[in-house]
């Protein structure tokens, strides 16, 4: 009978488990990549969205100036004058009005070319979104609906 070797070698070709770091590499050039793509997509989304939120402040206070005329036949001449604590507003990222010193403050309204049959609401960017739209800037609305915008962009409404 032939005697059992015990102390036996590993072969040369076998399977190892776990990555290499090459492999590991590549994952993580990867991933930078994917996200060298998606966060510019990313913070434009964002801008917009503020964008949007202040849009929609803007028409709630035309429907309020339009309610105030059909009450007083005569458009306010600050925002204080339509329920808003003071005739500059800040507005937040969910659209709730907020202090004009708030960090996270992402607009400021107010109104402007006031007279009893006309006005024009104003929202100028604060803070990061000030840095991050530029190509809209300070956004306004007039009584007639007339919708402006200071900087060059072509699609801020």
């Amino acid at each position: 009978m032939k005697p059992l070797k015990l102390n036996r070698t590993p072969e040369p070709y076998a399977r190892q488990r776990g990555f290499t770091l090459a492999e590991t590499m590549i994952v993580i050039a990867i991933i930078a990549i994917l996200a060298s793509i998606g966060f510019p997509q990313y913070t434009t989304y964002l801008t917009r969205a503020k964008r949007a939120t202040v849009e929609s402040f803007m028409l709630m206070v035309a429907d309020r100036q339009e309610q105030f005329f059909l009450d007083n036949k005569q458009y306010a001449y600050g925002l204080s004058d339509l329920g808003y604590g003071d005739d500059t507003v800040a507005i937040d990222n969910n659209g709730i009005v907020t202090n004009t010193t708030n960090p996270a403050r992402i607009y400021l309204v107010d109104l402007s070319n006031t007279s009893a049959t006309t006005f024009t609401i104003d929202a100028a960017p604060e803070l990061a979104q000030a840095a991050q739209d530029t190509i809209c800037g300070t956004l306004s609305l007039t009584h007639t609906g007339q919708r402006n915008q200071t900087g060059a962009g072509t699609r801020c409404w």
